[in-house]
């Protein structure tokens, strides 16, 4: 698979229709800054598609992008940031919820994690959530480049472990290298 276009097509407070709508999806799911909107731009090599911001809590909304004119990638809000009121919190979960509900447009979920971090209870809930309900997904191992290699393994132990996975089943990836993106489109492509 190779993005050879990509543009932004609309954000959503609830998941529902819109221009297009039809085509197999690719989501993103992670916590609050854990590089979702950065690494939407690296995998479409476009810098300024996927808005990003040093403040986490950034994508509040479901926002919509179509990849080569045949396929929607969703980035969905992040979850688990603390600083967020709880009402906010359950509207992101409502969100959520009904993005995920019955949508058979779905194909496979990329599930990000930050590598420098274990896995919070959310990340864990999430990949809980995915295998309860038969959702395949890629983990993906962000911020790669803050680590050194020689570190990595250590690094991808306790993730592995959290979310009971194989530590070659985390995609490494860093938006400052490009590391991880031939792997993860080679991943996409199974499920597209």
């Amino acid at each position: 698979m190779d993005i050879k276009s990509a543009k932004f097509i609309t954000s959503m407070a609830n998941y529902g229709n819109f221009a297009g709508k039809g085509l197999p999806q690719i989501a993103m799911a992670g916590r609050s800054n854990v590089g979702k909107s950065t690494l939407i731009n690296g995998l479409c090599r476009s810098k300024g598609l996927a808005k990003t911001s040093g403040t986490p809590g950034k994508t509040r909304l479901i926002n919509v992008f179509l990849l080569n004119d045949n396929l929607h990638l969703i980035d969905l809000p992040g979850y688990g940031y603390a600083k967020v009121a709880k009402q906010e919190k359950e509207k992101w979960s409502e969100r959520m919820a009904g993005f995920f509900d019955k949508n058979e447009l779905l194909r496979v979920v990329v599930q990000l994690v930050d590598i420098r971090h274990a896995p919070s209870v959310e990340d864990v809930q999430m990949t809980g959530f995915l295998r309860a309900h038969d959702i395949p997904f890629i983990l993906v191992a962000t911020k790669s480049d803050k680590i050194s290699k020689a570190a990595r393994q250590r690094h991808l132990h306790p993730i592995a472990l959290a979310l009971a996975v194989q530590p070659f089943d985390i995609i490494p990836w860093s938006s400052e290298t490009g590391e991880g993106r031939e792997a993860l489109m080679a991943a996409l492509e199974e499920f597209i």
